[in-house]
């Protein structure tokens, strides 16, 4: 923990503000075939899941490590916005109507990885271990409520 201290880190903030912007816009605009809105089996579960979203998104923008580099464009953080763009692919393809498993799929394993990926990048293993927990909780939820 002594590598850590409390910090805004701007990036981080705008990383999540990115991901969810697709989830804002699907609050206010229904997608034709929106299987996302039926009511969920595994509400603990997502209760779990929203705790560990709100921990990491304020270890993302508020926790850095003293020993992280500049930001610049590393293998890590290149991987990063490339699941961001796998994951704005997935909201393309829901909100043109295709709702299947691999869709599902790109909704669900990407923005994990996108948050995970920079965390390793930002050598910040508080967010790196919330990302993981919310990634199990998060794909059990999908795999649950729309994949079996």
């Amino acid at each position: 923990m002594k590598k850590y201290r409390f910090a805004f880190d701007p990036w981080g903030l705008l990383l999540f503000l990115l991901m969810m912007l697709p989830n804002f816009v699907w609050f206010n605009l229904p997608a034709p075939n929106d299987i996302l809105r039926q009511e969920s089996v595994t509400p603990v579960v997502d209760g779990i899941a929203s705790v560990c979203q709100v921990l990491l998104a304020a270890a993302l923008c508020a926790v850095v490590n003293r020993e992280r580099e500049k930001p610049r464009l590393t293998p890590l953080a290149a991987a990063s916005l490339c699941c961001g763009g796998l994951y704005f692919s997935g909201w393309a393809f829901y909100y043109a109507g295709f709702a299947g498993t691999p869709v599902i799929a790109l909704l669900t394993l990407p923005p994990c990885l996108c948050f995970l990926f920079y965390a390793l990048d930002r050598k910040n293993g508080i967010a790196a271990i919330l990302t993981v927990l919310f990634t199990l909780c998060h794909s059990f939820y999908s795999i649950v409520n729309f994949m079996i």
